[in-house]
């Protein structure tokens, strides 16, 4: 009896201790908060130089949305996306037999960001959140985490790679919700916004009996009143859900009536379709047709998959309320799906259309094949010792200190749905291009020196709504991403705090090692390289016509007089090298373009055929390959692209030297 009591004494002891001991502690040299793409190319650039990395991620999949549904990649121009981010791209590629692929399937995304983890031996932690950040003289001493190994992380530089900022908010370095007003940094798309894209035409009725306001509003339509146009507020921007589905019976799971579906919910829809005679699934859904029969589908007009006005509160809530968030935002878009096909209100052919669609069997399998990935649009900001604007995106302000550019619109989707003038409105969709590539400027990256001197955030960054709408492209994160892991390596090395690092010194790092493996860097020689081009003739410079960077150089002669642009890459290792030249489909392009190629003793004559030039994705043109070539160190090796034979426009933008392993 005494043996009996004495065990069970221990057993509560034990059970005591276990409950109450002190969290396992952990050091190394770069922890990163967050498993997003950011994440993990972050991880793989710090590892990869030989520091001591964890990577803690909240969620049980790595890749965020680039992995969870984001296919159908967000570029603006590939020339703003280089280093690793880059190379994810290109392995994607290869995945699908090409130099590079900017559409693809989520499993297979997800398959390269763990090629990146298994190559640099990255430590991961899944599952796993911040509970607790503990600072010492302005700088983070560690941070604690709870999941299944509850632990404090000592580090002596943090990277907060998450969609949310949770590290950046915690750590106590100061940030923004929602949309500043426009005068705040002299914008004119900020704040406010009722503009014409992704709008109900005029005559909409919001009310559940039509003309009776005293019946209440219908579903999803907000009774607040627009504020005036550009004022401030702490609206956030839409999310929703980049839905794989495939069209193939062997692959295909029917989408079936969700969970707490209700009908009422797609009322507004049904008014929708009525009012504007829509009877395409297309005028409905994007649909965005990835490798494997599958999608890519985003939000696409006046109500479709943005649920808007019911994210609000995500950016600061705590994980049980964003969970109860996410399952919000998955049941009405499933019933959205559900709806269109079923619903006898809708129109036949968009029924017919939708019931061929449904969710792939060999995608999110331990999901229910449905994405684990809401689209964080944008949460949290920092505002830190830089504020990227409307300006730096147009060009009117640029930044000396870049480590990264960005190149898509200026971004936003609809924030709220009101009543205006008795009729159903969106608010806050913008869309606003016409601008090449800009840099982004690393004070960005880091909070002011007085909050914080060991964080760097290249996801949450400092930028104002509008411009965060430019610049939060996946590509975009992972440049940033590799950027602050190399200025956290670069802080550690120097011992001085991130403000304080020498920031050329990292530039010129992401130039000389952009793989962080040691490789050769590939050879750019753009068209607006004067040092490393030659003209003969008269060429036109276009900057509106989809060009490689900044500009191309076009001929309409139809070769009426010999004209040609040599391209004269320096190279600075012997070796054999790949070469292509970059096409875009311009309009009349000439049916072939020829272009030599001297290697230092022969020349070679290639002629493209254009009609096998296939674009895909959100680009404007694609690498053709010219062949492998051996070239010796030095300036004489160059690539000629000439008007010879040509029967339409002849462009010259860029052309590329990739060393072969």
């Amino acid at each position: 009896m005494l043996l009996k009591k004495s065990m069970l004494l221990a057993g509560y002891l034990l059970a005591f201790t276990t409950l109450f001991a002190a969290p396992v502690q952990k050091e190394v040299d770069v922890c990163i908060y967050g498993g997003t793409s950011a994440g993990v190319i972050a991880a793989y650039t710090a590892k990869k130089l030989n520091k001591s990395v964890l990577l803690i991620s909240p969620d049980r999949h790595l890749g965020g949305l680039t992995a969870g549904g984001l296919g159908f990649t967000d570029i603006g121009n590939k020339f703003a996306i280089t280093g690793l981010s880059r190379d994810f791209y290109r392995r994607i590629g290869k995945h699908y037999g090409k130099l590079e692929q900017w559409i693809f399937e989520p499993h297979v995304a997800e398959g390269i960001f763990q090629q990146y983890i298994s190559e640099a031996a990255v430590e991961v932690l899944y599952e796993h959140y911040l509970l607790k950040v503990i600072k010492e003289q302005g700088s983070i001493k560690s941070i604690e985490i709870g999941g299944a190994t509850p632990m404090e992380v000592k580090a002596k530089m943090f990277i907060d790679c998450s969609y949310e900022g949770d590290l950046m908010a915690m750590a106590g370095v100061n940030y923004i919700v929602g949309r500043e007003a426009n005068a705040l940094y002299a914008e004119t798309y900020n704040g406010v916004q009722l503009r014409e894209k992704h709008q109900f035409p005029d005559g909409i009725d919001p009310y559940k009996e039509p003309g009776n306001p005293q019946s209440g509003l219908l579903w999803g339509i907000s009774n607040e009143s627009a504020a005036s146009q550009g004022s401030g507020d702490k609206k956030v921007q839409t999310y929703n859900f980049r839905i794989c589905l495939t069209n193939q019976p062997a692959n295909r799971i029917p989408i079936t009536q969700p969970a707490h579906y209700e009908p009422a919910n797609y009322e507004l829809l049904i008014r929708h379709l009525e009012k504007s005679k829509i009877t395409s699934i297309h005028n409905i859904l994007k649909f965005d047709y990835m490798p494997g029969y599958k999608t890519d589908i985003n939000n696409n007009g006046a109500f479709s998959t943005d649920f808007i006005g019911m994210n609000y509160k995500y950016p600061e809530a705590g994980r049980e309320e964003r969970k109860e968030i996410v399952k919000a935002h998955e049941e009405y878009t499933k019933g959205l799906l559900y709806f269109i096909g079923h619903d006898p209100r809708v129109p036949e052919p968009i029924r017919s259309e939708m019931l061929n669609w449904g969710y792939p069997k060999d995608e999110y399998t331990d999901n229910n094949n449905w994405s684990s990935q809401l689209y964080i649009r944008e949460a949290r900001r920092m505002v830190g010792a830089y504020v990227m604007t409307q300006a730096n995106c147009e060009g009117r302000e640029t930044v000396s200190d870049g480590v990264g550019m960005a190149a898509y619109t200026m971004d936003s989707h609809n924030t709220q749905r009101i009543v205006v003038n008795g009729m159903v409105k969106n608010e806050g969709d913008v869309q606003i291009g016409g601008f090449g590539p800009y840099p982004v400027s690393y004070r960005s990256l880091i909070p002011k020196a007085a909050e914080c001197s060991n964080l760097l955030v290249p996801v949450c960054l400092s930028a104002s709504h509008i411009a965060y709408g430019s610049i939060r492209m996946e590509p975009v994160f992972m440049v940033l991403a590799q950027s602050a892991a190399m200025a956290a390596v670069e802080a550690i090395n120097s011992k001085q705090t991130v403000q304080n690092i020498n920031i050329k010194k990292v530039k010129q790092q992401l130039i000389n090692n952009p793989l962080a493996n040691g490789s050769i860097p590939e050879i750019l020689v753009d068209n607006d390289d004067s040092t490393h081009t030659v003209l003969v003739g008269d060429w036109n410079r276009e900057t509106k016509s989809g060009g490689y960077g900044h500009s191309l150089y076009a001929d309409y002669s139809n070769g009426a007089t010999d004209k040609s642009i040599e391209f004269k890459p320096d190279i600075k290792q012997s070796g054999k090298y790949h070469v292509y030249t970059y096409i875009p489909k311009v309009h009349q392009l000439t049916s072939s373009t020829i272009v030599k190629i001297f290697d230092g003793k022969k020349e070679n004559e290639v002629k493209i055929s254009t009609k096998d030039l296939k674009v895909e994705g959100q680009t404007s043109g694609e690498w053709v390959d010219l062949g492998s070539y051996t070239f010796k160190s030095g300036n004489s090796a160059k690539v000629a692209i000439s008007n010879k034979q040509a029967d339409g426009t002849v462009v010259a933008d860029a052309v590329l030297f990739i060393a072969e392993k």
